[in-house]
């Protein structure tokens, strides 16, 4: 079964995004670089992606499943499009695809 755990959101301003989640909903956030930073203690957890080249244009939730490869096929047989095909990341492998509706959505495999 796979489920989302994770939601990537776009942080042009890194540092006043990261303080202002901290302000208003209390998360507290890891830095893993420069430009990128987590909270994992939501039950989603959540990232904010600074890299400009790296940001999603819209919130990206991300849907962890066993077998990455498998469901790469399974997408797309479905008719989904890969927007960035597998590629590691810390904790794992992943890949992006847009559903029919243009959606865009992350697949990932952990370590």
């Amino acid at each position: 079964m796979a489920k989302i755990v994770y939601l990537e959101l776009p942080a042009r301003q890194h540092a006043a995004t990261k303080a202002f989640y901290s302000a208003a909903l209390g998360w507290g956030m890891t830095d893993y670089g420069p430009s990128y930073s987590a909270t994992e203690s939501l039950g989603v957890n959540v990232g904010l992606q600074a890299d400009l080249a790296d940001a999603p244009a819209a919130p990206l939730a991300v849907v962890e499943v066993a077998d990455l490869e498998a469901v790469l096929r399974a997408v797309q047989a479905a008719g989904g499009e890969i927007v960035r095909p597998i590629f590691p990341f810390p904790g794992g492998r992943r890949f992006q695809f847009r559903d029919p509706s243009g959606n865009e959505l992350a697949v990932m495999q952990a370590d």
